[in-house]
């Protein structure tokens, strides 16, 4: 049975005692019997505020030891738990609650304010729970109703999750029992995880990287999770080698972070139990890869995912003598294919096309959206990733940008990753994104905005003539504008077209 519930109640039974959640900040830990005991009774605590199985809670919460425990607590009870972006603004918040319908959100104090301003603007009433996130116990156990618990299937909604995306309102992807257990397998699977592994998550809960990965698989492979608050440059090491962390997973900024702060050597701290890095969320560089690897000595698991597919799709083999730097990996746990956007026929070994996925871990549609659902979903399960892509004879993907982000100048289609990767070559390069702006000429040209690393000095004019050496004239970008951040999704993946906000 694919379910939260069964997972959880599998680990409870095998291995009660054994830690799944370590909150650095406060030391707290929970076992998996805690988290059996405390999913039920929250079970009941929701059933006694009216709540059926199916209905939407909210969580309005920094990463932490209720956080984890709220997000896996609600699904166990068969309940649909909607993670609220911290992000958004009061208005995306607002059209997020309206349209989920949900009936409970779970805040702090911290939170608080910005979710009453965006429950004002919604008519019906929503319930609203404030806790201490850091808290090892929220509920007054005496007054919970006397409930058996609901069945939970694995045809069960259980998440619901807004992409951010770049265009327009944002879409909730149904994710039922079977896809979110499905994720975790994946992960557990792919990376020949067991109960002895433990990870740093350093990925908002509010996105499914850090859900899915950090969360769901330890679930499935009996391993556990360090959940502190958020990220942190200075802390980063230190909560890997203080909690024996055997594996950690990233986005490219996260690397792109820790490629200009001290190493766990210089720090005096061991980090020697580290087994690898996983990559995701976002394209990885070829030159952040490499520089990772040299510099820290750890090597690096490139792989891809989506919300729509519960975070892992793709990824790179264990054995680093089978990995290729550049390419997310080959299909695991699921169908891949690519395809001719035009025509729809599959395409041939190293001719590019749109990527398409199908599996158990693939969303069931998108929440009171058939019409986006069926220009998504094809009627026998093939999912449209709106990624842009080509597979080797090896069966590994290289992905070259979204559809919707393609440059086209002059009839030319030009992926914004090949401009990207050119730029992050130069020594002054933290990070660059490009993307196609109007031309009267040539219907697009390119604007790549480029963030220096500290203290770095660098010309527009010096940058243009290195962009030219690497890419030729045509393809170097017309317009070069430096900028203090890029705009970014909840998992590090750079929002190219809000670049043209600007």
């Amino acid at each position: 049975m694919r379910t939260i519930r069964h997972l959880v109640d599998l680990q409870a039974r095998e291995r009660p005692d054994a830690t799944w959640l370590i909150a650095p900040e406060t030391g707290a830990t929970m076992d998996f019997a805690q988290l059996q005991r405390d999913s039920r009774d929250l079970t009941r605590f929701l059933l006694g505020r009216g709540l059926q199985p199916g209905d939407k809670v909210a969580l309005m919460l920094h990463n932490g030891y209720q956080t984890a425990r709220l997000l896996i607590g609600v699904m166990y009870g068969g309940f649909m738990v909607a993670p609220l972006n911290l992000l958004a603004q009061p208005s995306q918040l607002t059209y997020v609650l309206e349209h989920s319908d949900t009936r409970l959100v779970f805040t702090s104090a911290e939170f608080e304010p910005r979710l009453r301003e965006a429950l004002a603007g919604i008519a019906r009433g929503i319930a609203v729970v404030v806790i201490d996130p850091d808290a090892t116990d929220i509920l007054d156990r005496s007054a919970l109703p006397e409930a058996a618990l609901p069945a939970v299937t694995e045809t069960d909604d259980a998440l619901l999750m807004y992409t951010s995306g770049t265009t327009g309102k944002p879409k909730g992807c149904v994710l039922s029992q079977r896809s979110v257990c499905a994720g975790g397998e994946f992960t557990s699977a792919a990376h020949g995880l067991g109960a002895q592994d433990r990870v740093l998550c350093a990925m908002p809960l509010y996105h499914i990287n850090g859900q899915i990965v950090t969360t769901v698989a330890p679930l499935t492979h009996g391993g556990s999770v360090v959940m502190p608050h958020r990220f942190s440059v200075s802390h980063y090491w230190r909560q890997v080698a203080e909690h024996r962390c055997t594996w950690i997973n990233v986005v490219p900024t996260i690397i792109a972070y820790l490629l200009n702060a001290p190493t766990p050597r210089e720090l005096g701290l061991d980090v020697s139990r580290v087994k690898f890095c996983r990559s995701a969320s976002a394209p990885l560089p070829p030159e952040l890869h490499r520089a990772f690897e040299d510099k820290f000595g750890i090597g690096i698991i490139e792989t891809f995912g989506m919300t729509e597919t519960n975070a892992p799709c793709f990824t790179n083999p264990l054995d680093p003598a089978r990995r290729k730097i550049g390419s997310p990996g080959t299909a695991f746990g699921n169908e891949a294919k690519v395809i001719d956007p035009a025509t729809g026929r599959e395409q041939p070994r190293d001719v590019p096309g749109e990527l398409m996925i199908r599996g158990d871990n693939v969303m069931t549609g998108y929440y009171k959206d058939p019409e986006t659902t069926a220009q998504t979903l094809e009627p026998d399960g093939w999912l449209h990733s709106g990624d842009l892509g080509y597979m080797d004879e090896d069966g590994f993907v290289f992905v070259t940008g979204r559809i919707k982000e393609l440059i086209i100048k002059g009839g030319e289609n030009i992926a914004p990753r090949e401009i990207d990767e050119a730029l992050l070559k130069h020594p002054a390069v933290l990070e660059a994104a490009a993307v196609g702006i109007p031309d009267p000429s040539y219907g697009q040209e390119i604007l790549a905005c480029v963030v220096l690393k500290p203290g770095a000095d660098c010309t527009v004019e010096s940058l243009s003539a290195f962009a030219t050496q690497e890419l030729g004239k045509y393809k170097t970008p017309k317009t070069i504008r430096f900028v203090s951040e890029l705009p970014k999704g909840p998992s590090g993946k750079v929002q190219r077209l809000k670049l043209l906000d600007d």
